[in-house]
């Protein structure tokens, strides 16, 4: 009987560690998953955070999209982040400027990162941004508010289903983990 119980208890182990293992394939798979599933689905566009080239395009004067620009700060963040225009009818091919405004709300230096996404996703690849402070870490001085520019072209060969893009910023608090600082 106690062997029986030894070998119980040996099978128990097993299974328990394949379990254990199987949760951490499974939590190292949860991130290629996502991107396949936002593939699919076209959620969470991911937009280049490198500068676009300025293309010359054939502005297609027929068409309008509708571009819509939000704003969000991560709640570490003590800022003020606003987009000064909402939305914009746009026309593809033509290049156009929209303007931010970011303050920092504290007594302190602080340097911020903000992370664009595009919805839909797959329309990330027709929006492209030449300028864009999304590019690099920005740094603020106590206080200290400003306008923040935005260049962007949608290339015109966007297929004729979408009518509408939001481009969403999220600014995030990296004082004390900036690397170029």
């Amino acid at each position: 009987m106690i062997d029986d119980a030894g070998q119980k208890n040996r099978k128990l182990i097993r299974t328990l560690l394949l379990v254990v293992v199987g949760m951490f394939g499974f939590g190292y798979a949860l991130v290629p998953l996502y991107d396949v599933l936002c593939e699919v689905t076209g959620i969470n566009g991911k937009v280049e955070s490198v500068a676009a080239k300025d293309d010359v395009y054939q502005p297609d004067a027929n068409r309008e999209i509708t571009v819509e620009f939000m704003t969000s700060l991560n709640e570490a963040a003590p800022m003020e982040f606003r987009a000064e225009t909402r939305k914009m009818k746009i026309h593809p091919g033509a290049y156009y400027t929209v303007n931010f405004y970011a303050e920092n709300k504290t007594d302190k230096d602080l340097v911020a990162q903000a992370i664009p996404s595009i919805s839909p996703g797959p329309v990330a690849e027709y929006f492209e941004k030449t300028e864009c402070f999304c590019f690099s870490e920005q740094k603020f001085k106590p206080r200290e508010g400003r306008t923040l520019p935005v260049r962007f072209v949608v290339n015109p060969a966007i297929p004729e289903k979408y009518k509408t893009i939001t481009l969403a910023y999220t600014f995030f608090d990296n004082t004390g983990k900036s690397v170029n600082q």
